[in-house]
Formats: structure tokens, sequence, C-alpha cells
């Protein structure tokens, strides 16, 4: 299953690169593409159909061999993540994780497959300290002070838990959904990206929890 993310990712950040390079090379010819991986099929169709007067024939040529790789990238990405969603649906260690927000299915998988077993970890702290989502700590005259998260330990699993935080800012700032108190109260004071860090490393606390006790998430009851 971990080979199976690692190759995802991998996919995904080539996908990036052949759109960031379409884009970049349009723009020479001063056509806008879209952006985002999610309107890839809008890209490559602009690019089959772009008029010749603006985008010349050996210019095209060129730029659909990308699109080309475009495509077969992205049916690859989507047969890994057919096979990660049938893993999920059979896996209750990666179902667990799911229930608890800003972890999807790709998260909660990887999560699942990466801490077997959660015992390793002394507390959630201890689990959120593996994936560097804690501030470092230096001493300067005799005084502790906090700086940024450390970023050590597993890189992949602590951008998924900041990519999965991040939706749920998002969210909370737009009044799509309710967010919790202390998400509201964080935002009036901070910036969003330290709003969202903040997130990550409790989700971090909450999925070790959830994985130790073999439970699902429950959300606290408000008064």
């Amino acid at each position: 299953m971990l080979v199976l993310h690692k190759t995802r990712e991998l996919l995904v950040r080539q996908r990036t690169m052949l759109i960031n390079a379409i884009r970049g090379h349009r723009a020479e010819f001063g056509i806008i593409a879209p952006q985002g991986a999610r309107r890839t099929g809008e890209l490559i169709e602009q690019v089959r159909k772009a008029d010749r007067s603006v985008l010349p024939e050996l210019a095209r040529s060129t730029l659909s061999l990308l699109t080309q790789q475009l495509a077969a990238l992205a049916t690859q990405i989507r047969t890994l993540e057919r096979h990660l969603l049938a893993w999920y649906h059979q896996d209750k260690a990666s179902q667990r994780p799911a229930t608890i927000p800003g972890v999807g299915i790709i998260t909660a998988t990887a999560l699942s497959a990466a801490v077997t077993d959660p015992a390793a970890f002394r507390s959630g702290r201890e689990f959120a300290a593996f994936l560097g989502l804690v501030p470092r700590q230096n001493s300067s005259g005799g005084k502790e002070r906090l700086g940024r998260i450390s970023k050590m330990g597993d890189g992949y699993l602590r951008k998924l838990l900041v990519v999965g935080a991040t939706s749920v800012i998002r969210r909370a700032r737009t009044g799509t959904v309710g967010a919790a108190p202390w998400i509201r109260a964080l935002l009036e004071r901070r910036p969003a990206r330290v709003v969202t860090v903040a997130m990550a490393n409790k989700t971090a606390r909450i999925v070790w929890a959830v994985l130790a006790s073999g439970d699902v998430y429950r959300p606290p009851v408000t008064a």
C-alpha cells in the first residue's frame, strides 16, 4: 500500500510539472490556460483545438507530445486511486481515521499503512512530533522559545494532513460548514497558515487516538 501511495505521489508531481510546462509554453503565445489538475481535460482540448494563427503548427505538435503524456498520467493516477478505494473499503483500519474532519480516503489509507502499530507512540503529541507538526524549541538566555514546526519525520503524511487541514480551514472561513469555536477564535487572531498547521497538529493527535483505541471519531458535543 505504501508503494502504491509513493507511486501515486510521483505521478502527481510529474503531472504538475507537465501542466506547468504546457501553461508556460502557451503563455508565450498569449494563450491563458486553465489552472488546476481538475481541468486537465480542458487544457488538453485547448491545445488540440488551438487556432493555427495563434499557435503555430510546430509548437502545437510539440505541445501535443506533452498533452499525450499528461493524458496517460491522468489515467494511471485514476487507476492507482481505484486500487486505494478498493483497499479502503475492505480495510477497517483505514475507515476509522476517515471519520475525522480533514482526513479523506487518500490520507486514511496512507495513515493505516504507515502506522501499523500505534503503540509505538506514547501519545498523540509524540505522533505529531514524529510527523514534524510540533514547534521547534530554542533556548536563549535561559528562556524556551517555540519556533516554526520541525518538519522532521514522515513528510508525505505531514503534507496530507496539512492539505486536509487547509480544506477544513477554507470551509470554516467561507462559512460553508460550522467551524469549531477554537478554529474561529484562532482565525480572528492568527494568519490562516498558522491556524492550518495547528489544525493539522490536532488532527494528527486525533488520528493517533483513533488508531490506538480502534474506535471511530466522535465530534465533541457542544453545550
